[in-house]
C-alpha cells in the first residue's frame, strides 16, 4: 500500500479528476481536500503512525486552492474559529 501511495506521489502533477466533483468550479474539489488532509494529519498523529499518506490531500489542495485562503483557513485554525469540521 505505501509503495502504491509513493508511486502515485511520484506520477502527480496536478488534481485529478474526481468524480464527487465534476462540475468546473472546483472550490468544494479544494475545500474538502483541506479538510482531508486536516483530518488525515490528526489521525496519523493519533496512532502515532507515518503521515506520508496525508501527502496526496496536501498536494491536491495545494493545486487547487487559492494561496490566500490557504492561509486564512490555517490562521483560523490557530485562533480556534474554523468553521469546518476537522
Amino acid at each position: 500500500m505505501a509503495e502504491d501511495t509513493q508511486a502515485k506521489l511520484g506520477r502527480y502533477r496536478t488534481a485529478p479528476f474526481d468524480s464527487r466533483f465534476p462540475n468546473q468550479n472546483q472550490t468544494r474539489n479544494c475545500w474538502q481536500n483541506y479538510l482531508d488532509f486536516q483530518r488525515c494529519q490528526r489521525s496519523m498523529a493519533a496512532r502515532g503512525a507515518d503521515p506520508a499518506p496525508c501527502q496526496w490531500y496536501f498536494r491536491v489542495y495545494r493545486s487547487l486552492c487559492p494561496t490566500s485562503w490557504v492561509t486564512a483557513w490555517d490562521e483560523a485554525r490557530e485562533e480556534g474559529t474554523f468553521p469546518g469540521k476537522i
